[in-house]
């Protein structure tokens, strides 16, 4: 009894051990992404910066901020895409924000609150007449 104990113990141990170094890794990655995709942004690079955005969200770790601020900046290349009357480059802004949040969901659903914006806004865009 004692080492079924003992190997209950290591193995629970083991598996802590390996979710905290997924997690790690997992936070590691969402950092490195987001950082991307503002080094592309500053370099005036919209579409690479949507996608460190894109892949930042797609990273998700619960409590992380930078899910949120993916988001954000995500909304505001969407924003200033359609400021510019560059309508599709908008609406690849709002189509990868709404299908990060699509990606990530689980047990959970983060980003319901951006998924409704966004078909909002893609809808609206959708209907406006092009060029």
């Amino acid at each position: 009894m004692e080492q079924f104990k003992t190997i209950a113990v290591n193995i629970a141990v083991i598996a802590i051990i390996a979710i905290v170094l997924l997690w790690g890794n997992t936070l590691y990655r969402q950092h490195a992404q987001f950082g991307k995709g503002e080094r592309a942004l500053a370099a005036g690079d919209t579409i690479a910066a949507i996608a460190g955005f894109e892949s930042a969200i797609h990273m998700y770790t619960p409590a992380s901020g930078l899910v949120e601020k993916a988001a954000e900046k995500l909304w505001a290349i969407g924003e200033e895409a359609e400021r510019r009357g560059d309508v599709q480059r908008a609406l690849v802004a709002y189509r990868s924000l709404r299908s990060s949040f699509y990606a990530v969901r689980g047990l959970t659903a983060p980003g319901t609150g951006w998924i409704a914006r966004c078909d909002a806004k893609i809808s609206q865009l959708q209907q406006t007449p092009q060029p």
